[in-house]
């Protein structure tokens, strides 16, 4: 991952942070960077995320995805929500082909979606695996118990086609005892928004068949750059830009991949910077573009709206190509000399060069490709863009407690026990108008 922060800087936007600032800041950067390590290396609650390039057992998650899985499999069912399920959809979604098994992620409790979704599954070749922590998240364990019960109607033994990945104890891991079920340890001290490159983000790759070792060696390659300095440090550089220019009032940060595939990654970072920074009224809001998608349909508002927001762009060097055929309309036959390729790559040269003649801010993130290594690196390179911006900012970057507050209060609305929080919910303010 190479970060380009050029058009962050203050002769170019506005907000911006010029070099003299960054320079400054980079003392704040080194001491960082020792604490990180000190994390890192004492194993500390959340810092462990950064040693998982090193510590996940790629050979675990293979063999517990060959007890259920044969080349009849069409399709991986991954039953999670946030943490549990974004790593592995972005690493599916940005890797499968037409030819590997589908994978699907039951993250929402939408009864509609859900049900249609396991309709039109054969549920004979299909694989399920479900993705707690606790083993008590309420949504995960809700969807789950669909999920069996709609394999038990279709006269198909859940038990033989099904991972289980939890904690060290919990009902789930009781379940997975129970019936021998193949099963998969939820790291400890890892978050689950920092848990893609554990077994929480890789099982459903190990079905599709990608190359876990390579997303470790990407990760691993990206880890070896961390330094005590944001000029030597890709990560670092954009974790420490990102916090300047959200000092400087650039409070939203719009992450746009211009890459279809790596859509759902925008996905995967919103949740990592907003439940990691979002703290004592502090953290920048994430929101997912996709180039060039969303140019007709959000650039107008960050070239010529409010001047609160950092535009982050990721660009992907080397991708598969398709020319555009020509045509005999004259206004059009410049297109058909170029590829679709050479179209998006102008694309996203003309809008970041719009953005920087307007004097908004943005910055750019290379891979070379989109494959097993640099999505490894890119994954990596983010976690550790915020852990360094959690040190800026001084929050804890790996706590949620607002996100507690409200599973608390699902819990005690549905008899789940008494809790406060739950109270909270008759109190609603109301002012309603009707039809």
């Amino acid at each position: 991952m190479n970060v380009d922060i050029g058009n962050a800087l203050a002769s170019v936007a506005s907000p911006g942070v010029s070099r003299e600032a960054l320079e400054s800041l980079d003392d704040q950067v080194a001491a960082a960077h020792e604490r990180i390590e000190a994390g890192m290396d004492a194993g500390e609650h959340g810092y462990e995320a950064l040693n998982l390039p090193e510590r996940t057992e790629t050979d675990e998650i293979r063999l517990a995805a060959d007890r259920v899985t044969g080349p009849e499999t069409s399709a991986i069912v991954t039953v999670g929500i946030g943490g549990s399920a974004l790593g592995a959809a972005t690493i599916t979604d940005a890797l499968n082909g037409e030819e590997d098994p589908e994978a699907i992620y039951l993250d929402n409790v939408d009864p509609e979606w859900l049900t249609s979704e396991l309709a039109r599954l054969d549920l004979e070749t299909t694989v399920v695996n479900v993705v707690s922590r606790s083993g008590t998240t309420a949504e995960t364990l809700a969807n789950f118990l669909v999920v069996r019960e709609a394999f038990e109607s279709a006269g198909v033994d859940w038990t033989e086609r099904t991972i289980v990945t939890t904690g060290e104890s919990g009902p789930l891991r009781d379940l997975a005892d129970r019936h021998d079920l193949p099963s998969l340890t939820v790291p400890d001290g890892v978050p689950g928004r920092f848990s893609a490159l554990s077994a929480v983000g890789m099982v459903a790759a190990a079905v599709c068949g990608h190359d876990l070792d390579a997303l470790l060696e990407g990760a691993a390659a990206e880890a070896e750059t961390l330094t005590g300095s944001l000029f030597e440090c890709p990560a670092y550089a954009y974790g420490a830009t990102a916090y300047a220019l959200d000092a400087r009032g650039a409070g939203i940060n719009a992450m746009m991949p211009y890459a279809e595939a790596l859509e759902t990654y925008a996905e995967w970072f919103a949740q990592l910077w907003a439940e990691s920074l979002g703290k004592d009224d502090l953290g920048q809001t994430p929101v997912r573009a996709l180039g060039a998608t969303d140019q007709h349909s959000q650039l107008q508002l960050y070239r010529a709206g409010p001047r609160d927001k950092l535009v982050t762009f990721v660009s992907v060097e080397e991708t598969a190509d398709c020319e555009i055929p020509s045509t005999e309309v004259d206004d059009l036959a410049y297109l058909g000399d170029a590829t679709l390729g050479e179209l998006l790559d102008a694309e996203f040269e003309a809008t970041e060069a719009s953005l920087a003649a307007a004097g908004r801010p943005s910055v750019r993130v290379e891979i070379e490709r989109v494959d097993e290594f640099e999505l490894g690196g890119l994954l990596y390179g983010m976690e550790a863009a915020c852990v360094l911006a959690g040190e800026l900012y001084g929050v804890n970057t790996f706590e949620q407690p607002a996100v507690e507050w409200a599973k608390k209060a699902t819990r005690g609305l549905l008899g789940g026990g008494e809790f406060e929080e739950a109270e909270a919910v008759a109190e609603k303010t109301e002012l309603r108008v009707e039809r």
